[in-house]
């Protein structure tokens, strides 16, 4: 077995960070055993909300070091970030309830409900063990699943003046609030971000798939860090297809062609960092024999049962848009995580609307406008619009620097310019673009892509003071109001949640969902991705991975949904109308 790249050398610090779905647990989890099984000791500590490494290893873990008593060496931590951020809120609101009016308080609550809350509150926790705690000292490496984004690195970087800024009603509520707390610990936080930036002692692994998508994404991940001091990186492609899987399987070999054609167009910014791949099992990755198998050079040959792929339900895209249909007119949003492709279903469902003759407006702040271009006039009835994230959030901060930060001395409008790089900012940013566009949907069929998350519905939606802070001066409550109060209806709205037949993403998807609920937004229905259970495959891998599939649908349809639809895996990429149309067609 050749050493990977990413273990060659190891630092005492290792983080794994990537998007949900890509493996970055059980590469972290496997990266752990296979550097206690070399003799080292070793703590793993995850940052996962819904960790599974208890369950890996047959004991439960929890918030504190528990021995691996399977694996010699190994100890792992599970913090778990939503009671690390519920503690933080109840440090910071406990003080002022009772003192304040309810709304205010409620108002203050929702500030800290976000996922930068969450991370910071997580960071909080750990950090005390990238900085010399006793408690970690007597481990060769520190194995974190979860690195933090480079904007909460930013953030832990800015000057200790956020509460009196805050205070003083400078502010504004996205990201800055959730650091209110934290002046105490500045010094431990300088000391933990210096040995982040540290390439002696930490390296850091960007986990990714062979998809042009997700590598994109990678590739803003990596300049992100590195423009903050975060260079040493390595970039890890996981569960690339076996070119032993392709013969006899148009499938499989349709796969095979795209993971290349991805890793070579793969972003210029990539192409310099030392580059691991791993090959995809058949297997699911639970268990020390399992994740001890992950990152083997060879292919892993597993005996596959006959039956492995079975009948069950699975109802078409075309059912969903039957469905949709049937208004005439209403707004329909399709929401998820990055690369779960909901972007190419917000096309099929527009182009299938258009089909029947119906008027169809698709938008989207895609940065990838290959859809938009292939779309543009090939249609009747389809009109394609574009926003441009970018162009949308930079008008937006510089009206804001203009209007609130003309009034601020020069710390001041460093914070609030620091606050305006959020990724909240540019939700909202975006969804006033699309606000515009909203109102057509009580006269033809609105599609949209990427639209804002419930937290930051839930910012726009705020009351009172509160509520005036948040909106950063926004044109005027009409303007905002009503898509909110559109979005809440659902009898014009239909909101799909996007997602793939794996744990994670629909762990993920089903979190989404309920920070929907909390903006008052009730999903209509989710759209299962590119599944390969719902098509037919020969590849003995790929069968095995079918059956996998199985019990992610089952939680889909019988906990999650109202309703439901499968998307077979295809083997042509679904760009251009008639590709687009084959996708919502009768299963």
């Amino acid at each position: 077995m050749s050493t990977l790249n990413f273990l060659d050398q190891a630092p005492r610090f290792l983080f794994f960070t990537g998007k949900g779905g890509v493996g970055k647990t059980s590469v972290a989890c496997a990266t752990a055993i296979q550097l206690a099984d070399s003799g080292h000791r070793v703590l793993l500590v995850s940052t996962d909300p819904a960790s599974n490494v208890g369950q890996v290893f047959g004991i439960t873990i929890g918030n504190h070091i528990t021995a691996i008593p399977a694996a010699p060496g190994l100890a792992a931590l599970e913090i778990d970030p939503q009671a690390a951020a519920q503690a933080y809120r109840d440090r910071i609101v406990g003080p002022v309830r009772g003192l304040l009016p309810e709304a205010i308080v409620k108002g203050i609550e929702e500030q800290l409900s976000g996922a930068c809350t969450t991370e910071i509150a997580a960071f909080d926790e750990f950090t005390a063990l990238l900085t010399g705690s006793t408690l970690t000292s007597s481990y060769d490496h520190i194995v974190f699943d979860t690195a933090p984004t480079g904007h909460t690195i930013r953030l832990l970087q800015l000057p200790g003046a956020w509460t009196g800024f805050l205070e003083e009603g400078k502010g504004d509520a996205s990201c800055l609030g959730p650091l209110a707390g934290l002046e105490k610990q500045q010094e431990q936080y300088k000391a933990a971000v210096d040995a982040l930036s540290d390439a002696t002692r930490t390296r850091l692994i960007l986990v990714a798939r062979a998809q042009q998508t997700t590598l994109r994404e990678v590739a803003r991940t990596h300049e992100e860090l590195a423009a903050i001091g975060f260079q040493n990186q390595y970039l890890l492609i996981n569960a690339i297809l076996p070119v032993s899987e392709i013969s006899n399987d148009s499938l499989a070999e349709a796969i095979h062609t795209r993971e290349r054609t991805a890793l070579n167009s793969i972003p210029e910014v990539l192409r310099t960092l030392p580059r691991d791949e791993v090959l995809l099992k058949p297997f699911n990755l639970a268990g020390l024999d399992a994740l001890r198998k992950l990152l083997v050079d060879a292919p892993v040959q597993e005996p596959i049962a006959a039956d492995a792929v079975i009948a069950f339900e699975k109802p078409g895209l075309s059912i969903l848009v039957n469905e949709i249909a049937k208004e005439g007119h209403g707004l329909v949003i399709l929401m998820g995580k990055g690369g779960v492709g909901k972007t190419t279903l917000a096309a099929a469902v527009a182009v299938n609307l258009a089909q029947r003759g119906l008027l169809v407006h698709l938008t989207t702040s895609d940065p990838a406008a290959h859809l938009s271009e292939t779309l543009d006039g090939s249609l009747d009835n389809l009109t394609v619009s574009r926003i441009d994230p970018h162009a949308e959030t930079e008008r937006y901060r510089q009206h804001v620097l203009e209007t609130k930060g003309a009034k601020l001395d020069q710390q001041g409008r460093a914070l609030l310019e620091e606050d305006l790089r959020s990724p909240c900012t540019e939700e909202i940013a975006v969804f006033q673009a699309f606000s515009r566009i909203i109102r057509e949907a009580g006269r033809k069929f609105v599609v949209m892509d990427t639209a804002p998350t419930g937290h930051t519905l839930l910012l726009l939606d705020a009351t009172g003071a509160y509520h005036r802070e948040v909106t950063r001066q926004l044109d005027s409550r009409a303007h905002y109001l009503t898509p909110m109060m559109q979005l809440q209806d659902a009898k014009q709205t239909k909101v799909l949640i996007v997602t793939l037949a794996e744990a994670i993403p629909v762990l993920e998807a089903a979190n989404l969902q309920n920070d929907l609920r909390r903006a008052g937004i009730e999903p209509w229905a989710w759209v299962i991705n590119n599944s390969i259970a719902a098509t037919q495959v020969e590849s003995p891998l790929l069968r095995q991975r079918a059956g996998n599939e199985l019990r992610e649908i089952d939680a889909v349809a019988r906990q999650h949904a109202h309703r439901y639809a499968v998307v077979p895996l295809l083997r042509e990429e679904p760009v251009g109308v008639d590709r687009l149309l084959e996708l919502a067609g009768s299963h």
